[in-house]
């Protein structure tokens, strides 16, 4: 069952190479002395699984470029403010999502849903792509209290503290909303597998 196979890894949806880059505390400090090869390094480690998560939250390619662009240049002017006992990727993350937010909220169209982001994920190669696409569209109509945090914990890995901190939220609503948004989806499968039945 595609529900059972999509919840039931904790560890998330990867495809393949996304691994999350982990930044070196070195490298971090090249950045802050103005070593601009140190930043390009930090951007060609970050700069595709940022990509990812910008498209699946803002849904539109172009408006995930400019979030991503947007999001490296406040870490270049703001890597001072970083504070280096905080996980890095939560900071870099919660700049990229902030971006995506400020760029929906200019941007209050729909937009066709972009199911290329989930085609290649390797805990779901065995499911059509029919069925894939319908996940997808699924997660992506949800209200974004839900389909963001299932998108931060499930396609991109993030923890529940994690997400927390990149969301600005308490840690039990994150995992309240995680909670309600499994079952919304779960719900909405099997109407879906009734229907095909």
């Amino acid at each position: 069952m595609l529900w059972t196979k999509l919840f039931e890894n904790s560890q998330g949806i990867y495809s393949e190479g996304s691994e999350k880059a982990y930044m070196n505390d070195d490298i971090l400090e090249d950045i802050r002395n103005g070593s601009r090869d140190a930043f390009k390094q930090f951007y060609d480690m970050y700069e595709n699984y940022a990509i990812r998560t910008a498209k699946a939250i803002t849904r539109n390619d172009e408006h995930a470029k400019d979030a991503v662009q947007e999001a490296f240049i406040r870490v270049y002017r703001n890597i001072s403010s970083y504070n280096s006992t905080l996980p890095f990727d939560a900071w870099f993350y919660r700049i990229l999502v902030n971006e995506c937010y400020r760029i929906l909220s200019k941007e209050k169209k729909n937009t066709p849903i972009d199911t290329s982001t989930m085609e290649n994920k390797e805990q779901l190669r065995e499911h059509s792509k029919e069925n894939l696409s319908d996940l997808y569209s699924m997660i992506q109509n949800m209200a974004d209290i839900y389909r963001i945090p299932i998108l931060l914990k499930y396609i991109k890995g993030f923890s529940e503290k994690e997400i927390a901190t990149i969301l600005d939220l308490n840690q039990n609503t994150v995992k309240s909303r995680l909670f309600n948004g499994r079952n919304l989806l779960k719900t909405q499968l099997e109407l879906l597998e009734m229907e095909g039945s």
